[in-house]
This record gives C-alpha cells, sequence and structure tokens, in this order.
C-alpha cells in the first residue's frame, strides 16, 4: 500500500518551508538572462524546475506567491485542495484530483505573483502532487505571506488566510 512515509523515504523528501515534503526533479541546465526577463526578475532564471511535493492529513502549504507560473500536477494519494488569491481579490478553489466526476483536475496552473497555499480535502490522507516553474524556481522569488498584511489586502478572505498562515 502506497503511503506518506513510503513516499517521504523513496524519493528522499524534505521539508518545505511553506509545509509538507519536497525534493526538486528537475532544473534545466540553460537559463534565461536577466534582460530578457520582465522585470520583476532580478537576475537570471534557469529555464524551468519541478518538485515532487507531499502533504499529509493535518499540514498545509502556506499562503505564499512567487514570480512565475507554476504548473500544479496530481500524482497520488487523494484531493488536494489549492486555494488562490488573484489580484482581483476573486478567491478561486482548485480540487487537484483523479476524481473527475467530482471536479477534479490532474493539472492547474497557479498565475505568477498571485497568493496561493493548498492543504488536503477533509477525508485526504495524502496528497502526492508536483510541481513545474517557468522560469525557474528561485528562492530569491519566494514570499511568504504575513497573515495581517495579507488580511489587510483581502479582508474578505480573513477566515481561510488565518487558517492557512504559519
Amino acid at each position: 500500500m502506497l503511503t506518506a512515509n513510503a513516499l517521504i523515504k523513496q524519493f528522499n523528501l524534505l521539508p518545505h518551508p511553506e509545509g509538507g515534503y519536497y525534493k526538486e526533479t528537475y532544473k534545466a541546465t540553460e537559463y534565461i538572462v536577466k534582460n530578457a526577463l520582465p522585470e520583476r526578475f532580478r537576475a537570471d532564471r534557469f529555464f524551468s524546475t519541478a518538485i515532487y511535493f507531499l502533504l499529509e492529513k493535518g499540514n498545509f502549504s502556506a499562503f505564499h506567491k512567487i514570480k512565475s507560473d507554476e504548473c500544479w500536477h496530481f500524482y497520488a494519494g487523494e484531493t488536494l485542495l489549492v486555494y488562490v488569491i488573484h489580484s482581483t481579490g476573486n478567491l478561486e478553489i482548485i480540487r487537484l484530483g483523479n476524481n473527475i466526476e467530482m471536479g477534479e483536475v490532474f493539472q492547474y496552473v497557479v498565475p505568477a505573483n498571485c497568493w496561493f497555499a493548498s492543504e488536503p480535502a477533509a477525508h485526504t490522507n495524502f496528497s502526492f502532487v508536483g510541481c513545474t516553474v517557468a522560469p525557474a524556481f528561485d528562492f530569491a522569488d519566494f514570499e511568504l505571506a504575513k497573515a495581517n498584511t495579507l488580511i489587510q489586502q483581502f479582508p474578505q478572505h480573513k477566515n481561510i488566510i488565518q487558517r492557512l498562515c504559519r
């Protein structure tokens, strides 16, 4: 039987600062020079990166944002809820999983600069997913939300922000 602990061990997953476990599985060898990137990037970026990401029941990935689009891929386990606050203030909740009859999707792209968080759905023991980022993920582009600041910007989402910030 596939378990979260088996996946953590098999793929040498490490704790992620936003919550959950991860392992970088791909980093392009070529890069895009800074002057060819949008102004929001302050340095060269590799073309793309990919990671495995695992969240167990009772854990969550805290609200954060990055400067690139991030494509989420469902692999195993059960439903992962991905919460995206768009710049318009609209909150979108994506059900990542393999139950298409319940509206779940195998992939979803979080647009660059949107605040987003994730957690396993109520019935879920764990979710094992992947994330592909282009231009590549770099911790210099990563911003972990401060609950009070995010609530000031999006007061209509106070409850979910308080619950999914560290």
